[in-house]
């Protein structure tokens, strides 16, 4: 695949998709024990990642024989999506990686007519300074809080948070979401 630069900051993030990376993320999910210290939940990660496509995030000018970002995508339904998994390199956090991440994702989904984009996090009930970072990254990115759900995670509330995606231009909106 063709990678997708997106710059932001000093640094330009090269984008690649559709492959999966079971590896990638294990490897990144060691790296950031205060948001995947959970074995088990990171055995889920890496055995979703053999399921779901992956979108990595690279140096744009090259350098590096592994990727600094990972986000792992779920289609519950065709006009639907969901992130199933975002994590970046601890050092490149706040350098545009997520951004360029969630901004490639946003372009394929809706040039496949996806009007939905869904992410579940750490829910503000919980203190945990890490995940209101996360949730304030989300917000930045357009995403609304819409339900925290204290039974789905044992002993973790889960936050669901949403986004409505645009409609691309190049199609006519449909009449039922002109009503």
């Amino acid at each position: 695949m063709q990678p997708i630069a997106d710059a932001r900051g000093p640094t330009a993030w090269a984008i690649t998709s559709g492959t999966h990376a079971p590896a990638e993320v294990r490897r990144l999910l060691a790296l950031l024990p205060d948001w995947f210290g959970i074995e088990s939940s990171v055995e889920e990660y890496v055995a979703a990642a053999d399921e779901l496509p992956a979108y990595l995030a690279w140096p744009a000018a090259g350098g590096g024989s592994h990727p600094v970002g990972i986000m792992l995508v779920a289609r519950h339904f065709p006009e639907t999506a969901e992130i199933h998994l975002l994590a970046v390199e601890p050092d490149l956090h706040r350098s545009g990686v997520g951004r360029a991440l969630v901004s490639a994702l946003e372009r394929d989904l809706i040039a496949d007519g996806v009007r939905l984009l869904e992410v579940k996090t750490l829910g503000p009930s919980h203190p945990d300074t890490g995940y209101a970072l996360t949730r304030r990254f989300y917000q930045a990115m357009g995403f609304l809080p819409v339900e925290e759900i204290a039974d789905l995670w044992p002993d973790n509330p889960c936050l669901v948070m949403v986004k409505v995606l645009t409609w691309p231009t190049d199609r006519p909106v449909p009449d039922q979401l002109t009503r």
